[in-house]
């Protein structure tokens, strides 16, 4: 059942905020403090009607309430659901789990909001002296520009996206590989589009 008042949503929010930024459950005083009011009293009286609709669980730990997010509301706040980069390659290579949902732990995205966040999986060992391999998913800040020396996912004339490192000169780019097998890609700046910026790596268990 979800919070019947406002002040109830309130707290809720506080305390999901709460974990979701610092990694640990708010005390009474720093919930009241949130809130804006002086007495904590007011504030177990939303935590008791909180517990009483099933968002939270108290328990006594060292002589004091711990509080616990019920495990929907726990999965909710500490994972995020990142959506795939949409983008043709070269060798329409898509893992079957590209088709599924993916969900990370918040943390991996550190002040990153999860709505500029995307996934991309990587179909080539272009990058493998960067530690990229081939089957890995790395996830990336979407922005349409780089900086030298950035590693990006580039769609490259409309018909392949890869992952590579970016470096401009004059009206060109060149996007290298890190990997003496492959070759670079050195195109007209109107012939490659940056889809975003290298944030961080998952390896799936092989």
């Amino acid at each position: 059942m979800p919070p019947q008042t406002k002040r109830q949503k309130e707290v809720l929010e506080i305390i999901t905020r709460f974990i979701k930024n610092r990694g640990f459950k708010p005390s009474y005083q720093q919930i009241a403090r949130e809130l804006g009011v002086a007495s904590k009293g007011g504030v177990a009286k939303h935590i008791n009607a909180l517990e009483e609709h099933g968002e939270i669980t108290r328990r006594r730990e060292n002589g004091h309430f711990v509080l616990e997010l019920r495990s929907e509301s726990m999965r909710e706040t500490l994972t995020c659901e990142i959506e795939w980069l949409n983008i043709p390659r070269d060798n329409n290579l898509t893992e079957d789990f590209e088709f599924e949902p993916l969900f990370v732990p918040r943390f991996m995205l550190g002040s990153q909001d999860d709505e500029r966040i995307q996934a991309f999986s990587i179909t080539d060992a272009a990058m493998i002296d960067e530690q990229i391999n081939e089957g890995d998913i790395i996830l990336i800040e979407r922005r349409g520009y780089a900086r030298d020396g950035d590693t990006v996912v580039a769609l490259v004339e409309n018909s392949n996206g890869v992952c590579r490192k970016y470096y401009r000169s004059g009206a060109k780019i060149e996007l290298c590989p890190a990997n003496q097998r492959f070759e670079s890609i050195i195109l007209h700046a109107d012939k490659i589009e940056i889809k975003g910026v290298l944030h961080s790596l998952l390896r799936p268990a092989r």
